[in-house]
C-alpha cells in the first residue's frame, strides 16, 4: 500500500511537467545566484523526475489535458472538480481497479503461453505445473531442495522485460533453495552442476497474487539459469528417519 500512495502522489505532481501554461511558477523569492539557465534545468529534471514517476506507475490510460486542467486549477485558486480531501480517494480507487484488471490478464495471458509452450521440444511440464527446459547438460550433481546453489540467471516476464539479472550485476549469486520462490527451489532439481536450464514458472509457484517489485501479480516468470555450483545443505528431518 505504501507503495501505491507513493505513486499516486507522484502522478499528482506530475502536472508540473504537463502544464500548458507560459511562463514561471514564481512561489517565493527567486535565489540572487540562480540563474534563468540554473531554473531552466531544474524545470526540467522536475519534469523528467515526474514523468519516470508516471510511467513506472499502472495507471493505464489517462487524458493529460485533464491533468492539465487539474494542475492549472489548483495553481489558479480555481474551483476545482474533485475535492481535496477525496484526491487520494479516487487515485487509490483507480489504481485497485487497475491491479484487479492486470491480474486477470495476466493469469489469462499465462495460462496460455504455458498451455502452448508445454507442446514445444524439450520442454518438460512436472505435476505441479513447472515447466523447463534443459539447455545445456551439466556434468556435476544435481542439488537437493535442501541445498544452496550458486547461480548467473536472467528473469524475464512474458512480454521480454528483464526484472533481473546477476549476467547485469557481472557477478554470479549464491543463495539456498530453502528461500526462493517455489518454482526455483523445484527446478533447480532438474539441473546438473554446470548445466544450464530455462524455467517456465506459473504464477502459482512465483508471486502469485500479490507480485512485487517490478513483477505484476500473476505473472508467469520465464528464467535462464546456469548452475556454477552445489552446495550441500542438511537433510530434512523426515528424510533423516
Amino acid at each position: 500500500m505504501k507503495k501505491v500512495l507513493i505513486s499516486a502522489v507522484a502522478v499528482m505532481a506530475v502536472a508540473f511537467a504537463l502544464s500548458s501554461c507560459a511562463g514561471t511558477y514564481n512561489k517565493g523569492d527567486k535565489m540572487p545566484e540562480m540563474t534563468s539557465a540554473d531554473i531552466d534545468t531544474v524545470s526540467y529534471a522536475l519534469g523528467m523526475y515526474y514523468g519516470e514517476m508516471l510511467k513506472s506507475a499502472p495507471f493505464g490510460e489517462l487524458n493529460l489535458n485533464q491533468m492539465k486542467k487539474g494542475f492549472n486549477d489548483v495553481i489558479n485558486g480555481n474551483e476545482t472538480i474533485v475535492n481535496e480531501d477525496k484526491i487520494m480517494m479516487v487515485i487509490q480507487s483507480h489504481l485497485m481497479k487497475r491491479q484487479t484488471y492486470e491480474a486477470t490478464l495476466n493469469e489469462k495471458e499465462g495460462k496460455e503461453f504455458l498451455e502452448e509452450n508445454k507442446t514445444k521440444e524439450g520442454v518438460v511440464e512436472t505435476a505441479s505445473g513447472l515447466q523447463y527446459r534443459i539447455v545445456r547438460e551439466g556434468t556435476g550433481i544435481a542439488p537437493e531442495k535442501t541445498d544452496t546453489v550458486e547461480v548467473n540467471y536472467e528473469g524475464r516476464l512474458l512480454d521480454g522485460t528483464v526484472f533481473d539479472s546477476s549476467y547485469e550485476r557481472g557477478e554470479t549469486i549464491t543463495f539456498p533453495l530453502t528461500g526462493v520462490i517455489k518454482g526455483w527451489t523445484e527446478g533447480m532439481t532438474y539441473v546438473k552442476e554446470g548445466g544450464e536450464i530455462e524455467l517456465y514458472i506459473p504464477a502459482e509457484l512465483a508471486y502469485g497474487q500479490r507480485g512485487t517489485g517490478p513483477i505484476p501479480a500473476n505473472s508467469t516468470l520465464v528464467f535462464k539459469v546456469e548452475l556454477v555450483k552445489v552446495m550441500k545443505g542438511p537433510k530434512a528431518e523426515s528424510e533423516n528417519k
